[in-house]
């Protein structure tokens, strides 16, 4: 049975366009995959990660019999991240741009999959995640496409790339991206208004495009 982990990290719950992309993906998703099972994560829900401390950090290094009692209560939080990734074969994420790179929220679940046993072995190539499909719906307030005044700005996607290839997720990732979401509330960005609108549609059809692939 193929499973999808969809992924939301926007605080915006009401207007968030990375939660509306990544929602058309899960929609096509579904359509295309009838008795497939679909796991949700907002991380700016209720089920808010705590960001990585000691104990958490240490817990995922050694065996769960040596646990001590704090560790081990971090590693139930843990595990249940490690479970879901596992299980999934697909996996969307919506990401929106927080000051050039990505939300906390999404930093401290990435943090929780950056342990031992997710990386890739460097003389094989092999590891538990590899083969999985990523697809990352990012929002952002301006433009950071190559050629753009700010492109150097973007420290989003390429960190992404950068973590991703060392647990095997960058061999089937794909970046869909919505640009100037803020066109139509920063006066300065008031020009780019179609070229919001048209980012939009462009970033929905896309995702919806790669979930029925």
């Amino acid at each position: 049975m193929s499973t999808l982990l969809h992924i939301d990290s926007s605080f915006n719950h009401t207007t968030s366009v990375s939660r509306e992309i990544s929602e058309a993906f899960a929609s096509a998703w579904k359509e295309a995959h009838p008795g497939g099972k679909c796991i949700y994560r907002d991380l700016a829900g209720d089920t808010q990660l705590a960001h990585l401390d000691s104990a958490a950090f240490a817990a995922a290094r050694i065996d769960e019999g040596q646990h001590t009692p704090e560790q081990a209560e971090r590693w139930a939080v843990t595990k249940v991240i490690v479970d879901e990734l596992l299980a999934a074969d697909t996996i969307v994420i919506g990401a929106p741009m927080h000051n050039f790179s990505v939300a906390s929220t999404l930093k401290a679940w990435l943090d929780r999959i950056a342990i031992p046993r997710f990386m890739v072995n460097r003389d094989t190539g092999d590891g538990p995640l590899v083969g999985k499909k990523v697809v990352v719906v990012t929002a952002r307030g301006g433009s950071y496409a190559p050629g753009a005044p700010r492109a150097h700005f973007d420290f989003q996607e390429p960190y992404l790339r950068a973590f991703f290839s060392q647990v095997g997720l960058e061999r089937d990732l794909t970046f869909v991206h919505t640009e100037f979401t803020m066109a139509a509330v920063v006066p300065a960005l008031a020009q780019f208004k179609d070229r919001a609108t048209a980012s939009r549609e462009a970033a929905r059809y896309a995702a919806q495009r790669l979930a029925a692939a």
